[in-house]
């Protein structure tokens, strides 16, 4: 009997410990909820310091990455370090007495297209300006850098006059009945220009942000040159702004291939690089103004060539971050309502978040269109990696999603899936970066990768290298391809240009996430 008591009693005492047990596993886990993902509670992670560790995959990526961009050069090379391209497009705006012999090869084709161009270079002077000493850490950033001003010095020369932009070399139905090596082609070349007459408020304003952005690059290298490009924004704002009509709707002829879905996220994303080149707070005062009309609060949108919004929105929150003591009460309200909407860019971006993207494959990479689908996911991680720096700067701890809180860590996290996924983490264990790893695109869809350097090609004759089934006889070495279907097949073929041809603006996405990847650091509070 005393035995039996001692037993029953012992399980008792052992019931109610379990009790406990669960209770304090209970609390455990209602406060690491409430604490949000990545641990640590509401308590910020420690300041990065100078760049740290280098993670060699996004290193070695990164220099491959930064290559593409000598390969879509025109115009007579300097230094050329890819042994089949040469010089090419010589008289690039010869009909209108202006050199335009620079800038870059638009994707496969030999098209100038001044829109997504100015969108490249828009892009990579951002990521020059938040990651240039983590390029500069894996001897990137005077490459980037080169690239950069190869692309601006024929900004300079596109605009000719205050309200002239010529923002297209070349015809693209004449171009793609061709298929020939860029120093071999010989289809007319013609101009089209934007003016008072045929404006385009969204390509004069995207040029606008270029060249402001680029001003802040180049500010401490060429203070001449950074002044030069600062001139030519605030002129081609002015035109901007000023004679307000798309381009598509003045030239419906670009609508086939860069058409805009309209102006105001550019108007928007040029201010405010031109107050980040300036400090000039009427450049805020009117993204202020002008963000009922066209910032669409509270609505996330996917960052591309098209839409700037939740690139503008992620910039502006810089000021938000960092503070601006300066700054009337009124403007510092109305940043609060791009930083919202940038949080809610964000929110959308974590794979569990209650307002999570449906908009990705099964394996977790975006998936927003079947053209270049990998544009979406690699612009998306750009603007995570950015906004987890300003976080981890800052020493924001947090940020809500609908009542679930998530880290610095997590926004990394997510960036980190879709930079692997393009790498090689995916169903088919390919690499979309041409060169990295053991598996990579072969049937690149790129005229001059396509061609022997020896072959004598006229226009029409060289489609029977588009047409081969052999792999490409020069690699376009950093490449991105446009990327997989929703259901994550990929088929390598050169006739396959949905999925094959890689761009030049994607190349400006993919170094900016690398560069943020390739180790970490604290970002600069002010880029002046």
């Amino acid at each position: 009997m005393g035995a039996e008591k001692r037993s029953r009693g012992w399980c008792g005492w052992l019931l109610v410990l379990l009790i406990l047990a669960v209770v304090a596993a209970a609390i455990v886990v209602t406060v690491k909820k409430r604490s949000g993902h990545g641990g640590g509670g509401d308590e910020a992670a420690p300041v990065p310091g100078p760049p740290g560790a280098v993670q060699k995959k996004y290193a070695d990526a990164l220099k491959l990455a930064t290559q593409f961009f000598d390969i879509q050069k025109s115009g007579k090379l300097e230094d050329n370090p890819i042994s089949w391209r040469g010089n090419s497009a010589l008289k690039d705006g010869s009909d209108a007495d202006i050199d335009l012999s620079k800038g870059m090869f638009d994707a496969g084709d030999h098209m100038k297209f001044g829109f997504p161009l100015a969108f490249t270079a828009t892009v990579l002077s951002w990521a020059i300006l938040e990651y240039g000493d983590q390029m500069n850490a894996v001897n990137q950033l005077e490459t980037a850098r080169g690239s950069l001003k190869w692309i601006t010095d024929y900004l300079i020369n596109a605009h000719a006059s205050d309200n002239v932009l010529y923002i297209q070399v070349g015809d693209p139905d004449l171009d793609h009945k061709c298929w020939d090596r860029p120093e071999a082609m010989t289809a007319k070349r013609p101009l089209t220009q934007v003016n008072t007459s045929t404006p385009g408020t969204e390509v004069a304003a995207e040029t606008a942000a270029a060249m402001a952005s680029a001003s802040l690059v180049f500010k401490t290298v060429d203070s001449t040159y950074s002044s030069t490009l600062l001139k030519h924004a605030e002129q081609l704002f002015t035109f901007a702004d000023k004679y307000r009509a798309s381009y598509s709707l003045s030239i419906p002829e670009v609508q086939t291939y860069y058409n805009s879905t309209g102006y105001g996220d550019e108007l928007l994303w040029a201010a405010s690089w031109l107050y980040h080149a300036t400090g000039d707070q009427s450049h805020l005062e009117y993204v202020v103004q002008n963000g009922n009309k066209y910032a669409n609060f509270g609505s996330p949108s996917w960052f591309c060539w098209d839409n700037k919004l939740a690139g503008t929105q992620v910039l502006l929150s810089r000021l938000s971050f960092f503070g601006a003591n300066d700054l009337s009460s009124s403007i510092k309200s109305g940043l609060q309502s791009y930083r919202k909407t940038a949080e809610a860019v964000m929110c959308g971006l974590f794979p569990k978040s209650p307002t999570a993207t449906t908009s990705r494959t099964d394996s977790g990479l975006i998936w927003v269109s079947e053209w270049n689908s990998l544009q979406h996911p690699v612009a998306s991680a750009f603007l995570a990696t950015i906004y987890s720096d300003y976080m981890l700067t800052s020493r924001t701890a947090k940020i809500s999603c609908s009542g679930q809180t998530y880290r610095p860590s997590d926004l990394r996290k997510f960036a980190q899936s879709q930079a692997d996924y393009v790498l090689g983490d995916n169903p088919i264990k390919m690499s979309y970066l041409v060169g990295y790893g053991d598996n990579y695109p072969q049937h690149v869809h790129h005229r001059g990768a396509s061609i022997p350097v020896n072959a004598k090609t006229g226009c029409t004759d060289g489609f029977k290298w588009l047409n081969s089934t052999d792999p490409n006889p020069n690699v376009a070495t950093g490449a991105l391809v446009g990327g997989p279907f929703l259901n994550e097949t990929y088929i390598d073929s050169r006739n396959n240009s949905m999925q094959t041809e890689p761009s030049t603006y994607n190349s400006a996405l993919i170094v900016g996430l690398l560069s943020g990847l390739v180790t970490t650091s604290s970002v600069v509070q002010s880029f002046t």
